[in-house]
């Protein structure tokens, strides 16, 4: 019994002393709450910046889609295609059956009268073009002209009334990070609008090919017919032609690219003014600098284009830029690699001033260059399977004809057979040609599939006629 009350004792002490235990350390305290007590500060998940700089416009895309979306058409190519019908006409001709095809891509207005700029890709090789603008009204455009190296084209519609279209911007001033539109008709849906920001300038993306190029680079969504459409800053100015996307899968990833439109003006107002693109050329032969650049040439800085040859009798050469220069700034416009220097200078013309800064051994220097003009020398006729070259001076005598270009090697297999180096085309489709210039406005203007003929002087000074197709 004694062991019993023992045990009771002990249990309602351990008892009494865990309650006190947990009344003293473990148990919440209350906490009046007053008015006049300070709350904790609440960040919201959406606030505005703080920042005088900055306004409601700059992100906000209705007025710029509202000023862009009726001057973006939707461009429909047609074109004839020949299939064979059968094996032997596979191996004979490549085909005899005429099938009718059709391609779709987007366009700009950018008159009142009707001119519209697009890629060239859009419309090569169409016999036919449909543009139809947001209204749903159709019409038959003209192609006033193309620069397929930059993949510009302009055409032309004949519309009853005064058409909206949407201003030049300047892409110079355009800035990474800016917000920007892409305005076009992907997968046929037409009048799309798309929102990003300049991700890039000056991106080439074929670094091997001697056409540099120079892009603006968006994470605006670009797909399949956005082709030839508006990239616009938030004031609804066109900065940029939208023109080719980078992926793995054919469709939009986030990477998509636009000719700039200081590039593409230039280009449509030499279309107009000349009927073809004058390219002014600054006359050297160099690279963006790079680590193995800075260590063998023992070059001071990391970005810069280095001369390592002048053309002579260029502007270049003229103005006294040497091998070894780096060229750092054009007009005040900082040069930190070779597509910075191409995009810039191809927005000149022939005859253009631009004053160029270099380093020279530790030194800057301001330099005026005079562009001079770019010379075709030599031109693919890929359909025909050869290349041509401007005749040196006198040697048409020799074939007792007074215009012509030379073929200077043959390109394909087929063509290697026949000897054809040094041989003259005088003519191609029943025109005369006087240089590659003449022979490449040809070819570029007919339709994909049409049959080229070419005469050409043999070596007995006998004009020989060949349909190729």
């Amino acid at each position: 019994m004694k062991r019993f009350l023992s045990l009771l004792i002990v249990a309602i002490l351990a008892g009494v002393l865990t309650l006190g235990a947990y009344k003293v350390f473990l148990e919440p305290k209350p906490v009046a709450i007053t008015q006049n007590e300070t709350q904790p500060n609440v960040i919201p998940a959406t606030y505005t910046v703080t920042n005088t700089n900055l306004s409601s416009i700059e992100t906000d895309f209705t007025v710029a889609a509202e000023k862009t979306v009726n001057a973006v058409v939707h461009v429909k190519q047609y074109g004839i295609t020949k299939t064979p019908r059968n094996l032997m006409e596979f191996f004979r001709n490549g085909g005899s059956e005429e099938r009718r095809i059709q391609g779709a891509g987007s366009g700009v207005i950018i008159t009142e009268d009707g001119y519209i700029v697009t890629n060239n890709h859009v419309i090569d090789g169409a016999t036919d073009l449909e543009v139809t603008l947001n209204n749903n009204k159709s019409y038959k455009a003209e192609v006033v002209g193309t620069a397929p190296e930059a993949d510009i084209a302009l055409i032309k519609i004949d519309a009853d009334d005064k058409l909206s279209y949407i201003p030049f911007g300047d892409s110079n001033a355009a800035k990474i990070g800016e917000w920007v539109l892409a305005v076009g008709n992907p997968f046929n849906l037409t009048s799309t609008v798309t929102a990003g920001i300049i991700s890039a300038k000056s991106r080439d993306l074929n670094e091997q090919d001697s056409n540099v190029q120079s892009f603006i680079q968006t994470d605006a969504a670009i797909n399949p017919g956005n082709s030839g459409g508006a990239l616009v800053n938030v004031k609804g100015e066109l900065i940029g032609i939208n023109t080719a996307i980078t992926s793995q899968t054919g469709s939009y990833v986030g990477y998509a690219f636009a000719v700039p439109s200081n590039n593409a003006k230039k280009i449509i107002d030499d279309i107009i003014e000349f009927g073809e693109v004058q390219r002014g050329i600054l006359g050297i032969r160099g690279g963006t600098i790079n680590p193995q650049a800075m260590e063998e040439f023992d070059i001071p800085v990391s970005q810069g284009v280095y001369v390592a040859s002048v053309e002579e009798n260029s502007g270049a050469n003229k103005a006294g830029l040497q091998k070894g220069d780096v060229i750092r700034e054009i007009d005040g416009l900082p040069i930190r690699k070779f597509s910075d220097l191409t995009g810039y200078v191809n927005s000149k013309r022939p005859r253009d001033i631009i004053n160029v800064k270099v380093l020279r051994r530790n030194k800057e220097l301001v330099l005026p260059v005079t562009l001079s003009k770019f010379e075709i020398q030599n031109y693919n006729i890929k359909d025909v399977g050869v290349e041509v070259v401007n005749p040196p001076k006198d040697y048409l005598k020799r074939f007792n004809v007074d215009h012509g270009v030379v073929i200077s090697k043959a390109l394909s297999s087929r063509m290697q057979r026949y000897n054809l180096e040094g041989l003259v085309i005088s003519e191609i489709d029943g025109k005369k040609v006087k240089n590659v210039v003449e022979v490449k406005k040809i070819i570029e203007s007919k339709y994909q599939d049409e049959d080229i003929t070419i005469s050409l002087i043999d070596r007995n000074g006998e004009k020989r006629e060949f349909v190729f197709q």
